[in-house]
C-alpha cells in the first residue's frame, strides 16, 4: 500500500532530490509530533530504495543518487535530534565509523545504514564517500570507534575494503574494532575472504548485526 499525505510528499521530495522540500516536510512532521521512525521507515527508506533500484535498472543516474542523498540528509538533519531526544539518558551502545571506500562516490546505501544504526542507539560518525584508507584509520582513532562500516558499490572498489582491514591490522587497531562490509557486489563469502566480522545486504539488517556485534564485543 502506497503512503499518503506527508509521507508520500516526503518520499517524492527525496526521489526528486528536492532537499529544501524534504527539510520543510520533516519540520512539518516534527511540529505535528509525528514519530520520526515512521517517517524514516515509511517515507525515507522506500524513497532511497526506489532510487537505488532505479539506478540499477538504468532509470536513474549518478546525479539522481547524489541529489537523493542530499535530500535525505536534509530531512535527517531535522529528524535526528528527535531520535536522540527519545534516547536521552541512554548510553550509546557503541561508536561506529562508516564511509564509502576510496574510488566510490555512492552515497545512498551508506547513508541509509547510518540512519538505521543511529535509530538503533549507536553513535555514528559518517565520514562520507571516496574515503581513503588513511582517513578510516584516523577516524577510528579520533572517535575511539568500536565498529567500522565499509561500503562499496562498484566491483572495482571492493578491494578497498580489504585494504582498510589490512591497514587496521598494521596500525594495531584490528583487535579492538569490528568491521562490517556491504554494497551491491559484496557477499558473505567476500566478507569472510577479507576477514570482516559481518556482512549485511540491507540497512535494517546492518543495524541489527551491528548492535549484536557490539553487545558481544563489550
Amino acid at each position: 500500500m502506497e503512503p499518503s499525505g506527508l509521507l508520500a510528499d516526503l518520499r517524492q521530495a527525496i526521489i526528486l532530490g528536492d532537499a529544501e522540500r524534504a527539510r520543510e516536510l520533516a519540520e512539518e512532521a516534527v511540529a505535528a509530533n509525528d514519530d520520526p521512525m515512521t517517517l524514516i521507515e515509511q517515507g525515507i527508506r522506500p524513497a532511497m530504495d526506489h532510487i537505488g533500484e532505479g539506478f540499477a535498472g538504468g532509470e536513474y543516474f549518478l546525479p539522481d543518487l547524489v541529489m537523493g542523498g542530499e535530500a535525505t540528509k536534509a530531512a535527517m538533519a531535522v529528524l535526528e535530534p528527535c531520535l536522540k531526544a527519545g534516547q536521552q539518558g541512554q548510553q550509546a551502545m557503541g561508536r561506529v565509523v562508516i564511509g564509502t571506500v576510496k574510488g566510490d562516490i555512492h552515497e545512498i546505501g551508506k547513508t541509509l545504514v547510518a540512519i538505521f544504526m543511529r535509530a538503533a542507539g549507536l553513535e555514528v560518525h559518517d565520514i562520507g564517500v571516496d574515503v581513503p584508507t588513511e582517513k578510516f584509520i584516523d577516524a577510528v582513532r579520533e572517535h575511539d570507534a568500536d565498529l567500522v562500516g565499509l561500503s562499496a558499490l562498484l566491483t572495482t572498489t571492493m578491494i578497498q575494503q580489504k585494504n582498510v582491514i589490512d591497514a587496521l591490522t598494521a596500525a594495531g587497531l584490528r583487535e579492538r574494532v569490528k568491521v562490517m562490509v556491504g554494497g551491491a557486489p559484496i557477499s558473505a563469502s567476500w566478507s569472510k575472504e577479507i576477514g570482516a566480522d559481518a556482512y549485511a545486504d540491507n540497512a535494517a539488517e546492518a543495524a541489527r548485526l551491528a548492535t549484536n556485534l557490539l553487545k558481544k564485543h563489550r
